[in-house]
């Protein structure tokens, strides 16, 4: 796919999207299924239950963390439930989309931190290999109370 015209995409971060290893290979819809469950279970266990030993069945051994506000690894996401449930014992995340494709699975999420809180708005990107989560990336933004378009972040 070739970047457009004036875009910071350059054709390296083009290549092989879809898959990790850059190499296009086709995915059974049946392990695209399985991604989105291992996904779903384990953001209710960990985000929303913030019960870390249910969380870790679906952690690989190796878990690469790319949110520059967690620690890495899968004692970082245990440390980063611990934070959550010392912080934001009450936060709750609906799914809002869920996408497969390849390895990847990618989260539409509405978080309340706390309740009464305007939601965040998160975009989750989780790669799996063998069915086990083993990296993450994440952006989310504070959703406004009005936005200029008129129209919901979700």
């Amino acid at each position: 796919m070739p970047p457009l015209p004036g875009s910071a995409i350059s054709a390296a971060a083009t290549e092989g999207l879809g898959t990790s290893s850059g190499a296009a290979s086709a995915v059974p819809a049946s392990q695209l299924a399985a991604n989105k469950q291992t996904v779903l279970a384990f953001y209710d266990a960990g985000l929303n239950r913030k019960d870390f030993a249910a969380a870790r069945q679906y952690l690989g051994d190796k878990y690469v963390q790319h949110n520059p506000n967690a620690a890495d690894g899968v004692d970082g996401f245990g440390k980063f439930l611990e934070f959550l449930r010392k912080n934001q014992p009450e936060s709750h995340s609906d799914i809002v989309r869920v996408f497969a494709e390849g390895d990847f699975v990618i989260l539409h999420v509405r978080k309340v931190p706390h309740p009464g809180d305007l939601p965040i708005a998160i975009v989750d990107i989780f790669r799996l290999e063998k069915g086990k989560i083993v990296e993450h990336w994440d952006v989310s933004q504070q959703t406004p109370a009005k936005t200029v378009s008129g129209n919901s972040m979700f």
